[in-house]
């Protein structure tokens, strides 16, 4: 026979002193720990959406990244020709494309922070399909603009549309503003790649990586076969949305560990405010649950409502640090990237499953909490305590 629900509800009413103390607790935790994994999560799908299933990026065998990577005008060429490549009335879409760091003031405190500038060529946005220009125009081959990405913008002082710039000992001016939905490309700034070199006394003709788009995104295959078979090439060939995936890994894991150590250092000291609740509970209803048991409710009736009650203790505490932290969705901060050393923004991402998981950590927390006294409430001798009546 088991205890009615109702009788838990009650009994949490009464105690909501002591209850409000667990609530609180856990949904400090909780909301701790949706915000970390909210961050992770943000700052993964800003890296992935920079990537798409139908773009290869290809860079020298052995580069992890773009950064260290070389690829020359007559490796383009034949990159250009290869079976799989997506061509229009103006030829192939391909971009060779060359990285740099500049230095540029936040906007918010005025320190420098790294800015990726990427090199292009005037086929890069046929090439990505989630960029395109909202404001001014796209740079001129052959001199020395700038087209900026819609949280650059925001983010950096002085990059204003139509604004002058210098940087890497050149002047530049401001042309445009492009928008990237929200991915890497939002934060970095494009300009002519032959123009870029020639500031930054690089050779001529040398690019890092070449993004091509592919008339399918099955002929990824195809397309990398071709090349990775080719003599005149040593190359390795990834999906895009694959490079950008593994850019995000490592800070990614930071985040998700730390905030898991954060969460589970302050989940100890939920748990221990939920025991200490619910041996209170158990101190002060010796008398109910003697009585309870006299009236022909076992003891795994009496464990089964102390753990109820402490699950309803922990759901209240995780619904709250979830609608505290809520409000942090989309929210946007920036952080380095420890694979380009450069600084990215990103908006916190909480989506239905994470808060589920916010949740399940609460009961995990709860359930923890509330077995021992439960199991100390079975077990009291009804015989003593019916004494005390």
């Amino acid at each position: 026979m088991a205890i009615p629900l109702s009788y838990n509800v009650r009994s949490v009413v009464q105690r909501w002193t002591s209850v409000i103390v667990a609530v609180l607790g856990i949904a400090g935790t909780v909301g701790v720990f949706v915000a970390m994994l909210a961050m992770a999560n943000g700052f993964r799908a800003t890296l992935v959406a920079s990537g798409s299933p139908r773009n290869a990026l290809v860079r020298r065998a052995g580069a992890d990244s773009e950064m260290v990577s070389a690829v020359t005008l007559d490796q383009l060429r034949v990159i250009e020709d290869a079976p799989g490549v997506a061509r229009d009335a103006r030829g192939p879409l391909v971009s060779g494309e060359v990285v740099v760091i500049a230095a540029f003031p936040l906007a918010s405190s005025g320190t420098d922070a790294n800015v990726q500038v990427r090199g292009v060529s005037q086929r890069a946005l046929e090439v990505r399909d989630n960029v395109r220009i909202v404001a001014g125009r796209l740079f001129q081959p052959g001199l020395a603009e700038l087209v900026v990405g819609r949280n650059a913008v925001k983010t950096y002082r002085g990059l204003d549309l139509g604004r002058d710039v210098r940087f890497g000992g050149g002047n530049w001016k401001v042309v445009g503003v492009f928008d990237a939905g929200g991915s890497a490309f939002d934060s970095e700034v494009w300009c002519d790649a032959n123009v870029l070199s020639q500031v930054y006394k690089r050779p001529t003709n040398v690019f890092q990586s070449v993004t091509a788009r592919l008339e399918s995104a099955s002929a990824l295959t195809q397309f990398k076969d071709a090349l990775t078979a080719d003599p005149r090439l040593s190359v390795q060939v990834e999906r895009e949305t694959e490079y950008y995936e593994k850019q995000s890994r490592m800070l990614t894991t930071l985040i998700r560990v730390l905030g898991f150590l954060i969460a589970i250092v302050m989940g100890v000291g939920a748990v221990f405010g939920a025991l200490n609740t619910m041996y209170s509970a158990v101190a002060e209803r010796g008398r109910e649950i003697a009585t309870m048991r006299a009236l022909g409710f076992g003891g795994g009736a009496v464990v089964l409502s102390f753990v109820i009650e402490s699950l309803v203790i922990a759901f209240a505490g995780g619904v709250l640090g979830c609608l505290v932290v809520l409000p942090m969705n989309g929210f946007t901060t920036g952080t380095m990237n420890w694979q380009t050393f450069s600084h990215l923004a990103f908006a916190f991402r909480i989506g239905p499953f994470l808060l589920a998981q916010g949740i399940v950590f609460a009961l995990v927390m709860g359930l923890i909490g509330g077995v021992p006294p439960a199991i100390r409430a079975a077990r009291r001798p009804v015989a003593v305590a019916l004494r005390e009546l």
